[in-house]
Formats: structure tokens, sequence, C-alpha cells
């Protein structure tokens, strides 16, 4: 089953900081492995609790999963992640 990823508006800000070859990676990486298994991600704890992490790169992608869909909150280079 494929499962539907939707992007918060902080993403697209956040890509705006990323080279653009690396923008399509990321997003072809986020729709591929997150759409279709949401919890290949590892889960996060402390002040992130309830949220997962996802690795592409140098890039850390920080997202929710509710229900059937995946919700995109925020992708930073890793040393920014958390910030």
């Amino acid at each position: 089953m494929v499962t539907r990823v939707l992007y918060k508006s902080s993403v697209a800000h956040g890509l705006k900081k990323v080279a653009p070859s690396d923008r399509q990676r990321i997003l072809r990486q986020i729709e591929e492995v997150l759409g279709n298994d949401p919890n290949s991600g590892e889960r996060l704890y402390g002040e992130f609790e309830g949220l997962f992490k996802f690795r592409v790169g140098e890039y850390q992608v920080v997202y929710a999963l509710a229900g059937a869909e995946v919700f995109g909150l925020r992708i930073r280079h890793r040393s920014k992640a958390y910030d």
C-alpha cells in the first residue's frame, strides 16, 4: 500500500537552502521510501517524541505519521536539524 506524503510549508522553506541537485534526490527518496514504508525512519525521543527522522545523505527529514499519511515537517542539514 502506498502512503500519501504531504508537506508542511516549512519543508519548502528548508529546501530553498538545499542545492538544486540535492532537492530532487531528497524529494524522490521521501516519496519512494516513506511512501512505501512510513515506519522506515527512526523514532525521536524527548522534546520531539512522537515524530520520526529519515536521513537522506547530509540532510535530515523530520516527519509525523497520521493514519495512512506522512506529514513532512522539516528538511535541514543534519548539523541544524533540531535547532
